[in-house]
């Protein structure tokens, strides 16, 4: 490990005299200033590992040098040496005051210099060694949580896909769904963090339909009243089924899966929710879901041209819809084309 030392003094002949000194420690790199606004500069570019500064300075003295360099960020712990004179004790104090940590008397002793050098090159070098390790640990613990949020991600897709076997809809409407909800939560200004969340909670949005019997699931026409009372139990089932999950990921989720047959004017089910006390998320997703949807076809159904479900959107703005997720979700065509070509049906 090579440690960086800097000198600052107006006296080439004490440059010359530390210079000489330094010699003995071969693991440091001596930089020499007589110039402190110099050092002040290199010192905002570079992180020193070692900085010994002389008190009697003109144009700025030790003890200013020293309250500049503190204020730089991530300069508050670098081990820093004053040279000052025997008599000077009113200056070691402000020197201490300011952020020294030890002291050279003048004139330099090569005992005493070499003994003090060597501690705050220890000090210096302990401090490294634990940052190091420090990084090291986050890595290591980046590298886990990705681990484990991959592992989350790659379950929740089977799960969702385990779902969506029951169901005519195919695997690829989850994925392209989750992707519209993505799209839009970007046009609409959400941070990265949320449209990832987006992403990744969105496929477990109809988890629930797991519970609907398969004559009422699979029913190739219409349903009737009944039989429709029987579907809108999904978004309960779904929401009961992730609901109290530690994961932030299924609580997501668990809100989507609740809401997102909600309808922005209260008309929806299954809580007749309106504006914004519905979920943002589930309002996104209701936007995504529905055209991806009615675009797809079914066993039971033909897609509908993009022209169709376009004006059904708009026609749908402010009653079924989130005026501002449908106004997103139109406003990024090519991406939303670019996303069916990705996730095509089998």
């Amino acid at each position: 490990m090579k440690l960086d030392v800097i000198v600052i003094d107006d006296t080439s002949i004490n440059l010359l005299l530390i210079s000489h000194l330094m010699r003995r420690f071969e693991d440091c790199v001596l930089t020499e200033f007589s110039n402190p606004q110099q050092a002040l500069t290199w010192c905002v570019e570079h992180v020193p590992d070692l900085v010994i500064v002389d008190y009697m300075m003109p144009e700025m003295d030790g003890i200013e040098f020293i309250r500049r360099f503190r204020a730089c960020p991530g300069r508050d712990d670098i081990p820093l040496l004053m040279v000052t004179a025997n008599d000077q004790v009113e200056i070691r104090h402000r020197a201490l005051e300011a952020g020294a940590n030890d002291f050279l008397t003048k004139p330099i002793d090569k005992v005493e210099f070499v003994a003090r050098t060597r501690n705050m090159l220890s000090l210096r070098r302990n401090q490294r060694n634990l940052l190091d390790h420090t990084a090291w640990l986050d890595v290591e613990v980046k590298k886990a949580t990705a681990e484990i949020l991959l592992r989350e991600r790659e379950t929740i897709i089977r799960l969702s896909k385990a779902a969506d076997s029951r169901d005519p809809e195919t695997g690829a409407h989850i994925l392209r769904m989750s992707h519209f909800a993505k799209l839009i939560a970007s046009h609409m200004g959400l941070s990265e963090d949320d449209q990832q969340m987006l992403l990744d909670a969105a496929p477990m949005h109809d988890v629930g339909k797991v519970g609907i019997p398969d004559h009422i699931l699979l029913k190739p026409g219409r349903l009737d009243p009944e039989e429709f009372e029987l579907m809108k139990q999904h978004s309960m089932l779904g929401y009961e089924i992730l609901h109290g999950s530690r994961s932030v990921i299924l609580q997501a989720a668990s809100q989507i899966a609740l809401s997102h047959h909600e309808k922005f004017d209260g008309s929806g089910y299954p809580n007749g929710l309106a504006g914004s006390a519905i979920p943002l998320f589930a309002r996104i997703c209701a936007v995504a879901d529905v055209f991806d949807a009615l675009t797809s076809e079914r066993p039971y159904k033909k897609a509908w041209e993009d022209e169709r479900a376009i004006a059904l959107l708009r026609e749908g703005s402010g009653h079924h819809f989130d005026p501002v997720c449908v106004e997103a979700f139109l406003s990024s065509w090519d991406e939303v084309q670019a996303i069916r070509d990705r996730f095509k049906d089998e």
